[in-house]
């Protein structure tokens, strides 16, 4: 039998744990200020949706496992070591999502199950099964799945009322999602070759990529004005968007004018995580701390 720190394991515990925060976040905006959602409800979406995430995690490694093997990034994960077995990892898989959409389903409403298991889907079939083979796009279409938790979020707490402000955290998040990969596809780009995964700087070469990476940094600081000029957030959001979106640029473009220089990707990989939580952070004090300015 599998140990839990084995089947943990497959969650991808990391991953999971930024889901849940744009979600939460999602959840609190949601809300007017100075109100607050109801707390029974946060806790019941977040587990719902963290368990989803976890799930879709695990079909993820599943499908992977043989990718798994050959990469160094990821052959110590326990499906590769041997520790837990595919049909083991599935009964967790399954058992996770049939308890978290069930908890969705149950305490809190059938929109965001719905969307969660359309997400679900999106990310273990779709993207892991057929997307990520299949084109060198793959990131970009399939980030929608990963967009998807500030939208659950919302919706957990509101149904649909004001889903357009929720649409433009979507939208940070999905614009996000290929810088962010691709600085790490950049730096594991011998491995993503050695088995034949169709990630853009194998099929289009480091050059092409890192143009990419620049064009899409640029989007996104573009992207994250959209909540101020809608009138969604104030000027500390306003000013940390604008901080973190040109630090991100910084790196960007240290990654464009330094093709030999392997250690940036992965340093504009490892920002791009922390910039994403502070920008959602960046959100939730501003939506509770001098909003009206």
């Amino acid at each position: 039998m599998p140990s839990l720190s084995d089947l943990l394991g497959l969650c991808k515990l990391k991953v999971v744990s930024l889901i849940l925060l744009t979600a939460v976040v999602g959840m609190f905006l949601a809300v007017p200020a100075p109100y607050l959602p109801d707390a029974l409800l946060v806790l019941n979406a977040s587990i719902g949706i963290s368990m989803a995430a976890a799930s879709a995690a695990v079909f993820n490694h599943v499908v992977d496992e043989q990718i798994d093997i050959q990469m160094s990034r990821t052959d110590q994960r326990p499906l590769p070591q041997g520790k837990v077995t595919r049909n083991q990892a599935l009964v967790w898989g399954v058992f996770l999502g049939i308890i978290g959409l069930g908890v969705l389903q149950l305490f809190v409403n059938t929109l965001t199950m719905v969307l969660t298991f359309i997400s679900l889907i999106g990310y273990a079939v779709i993207y892991t099964m057929y997307l990520k083979r299949a084109t060198p796009q793959n990131i970009v279409i399939g980030g929608a799945a990963g967009a998807a938790p500030p939208v659950l979020g919302w919706t957990a707490i509101s149904g649909t009322q004001g889903i357009e402000y929720a649409l433009l955290l979507f939208l940070i998040v999905f614009i996000w999602t290929p810088p962010h990969f691709w600085a790490l596809a950049i730096y594991r780009v011998e491995e993503y070759k050695k088995v034949d995964v169709p990630m853009l700087p194998v099929t289009h070469g480091l050059a092409y990529t890192r143009i990419q990476i620049l064009l899409y940094t640029v989007l996104l600081l573009l992207v994250t004005l959209l909540p101020y000029l809608a009138g969604m957030s104030g000027l500390i959001y306003l000013v940390s968007a604008v901080v973190l979106g040109l630090i991100f640029l910084m790196y960007a473009i240290k990654i464009y004018k330094n093709p030999d220089d392997n250690k940036i990707a992965w340093a504009t990989f490892m920002f791009s995580i922390n910039y994403l939580m502070l920008l959602f952070v960046a959100l939730l004090v501003d939506h509770y701390w001098l909003i009206t300015l």
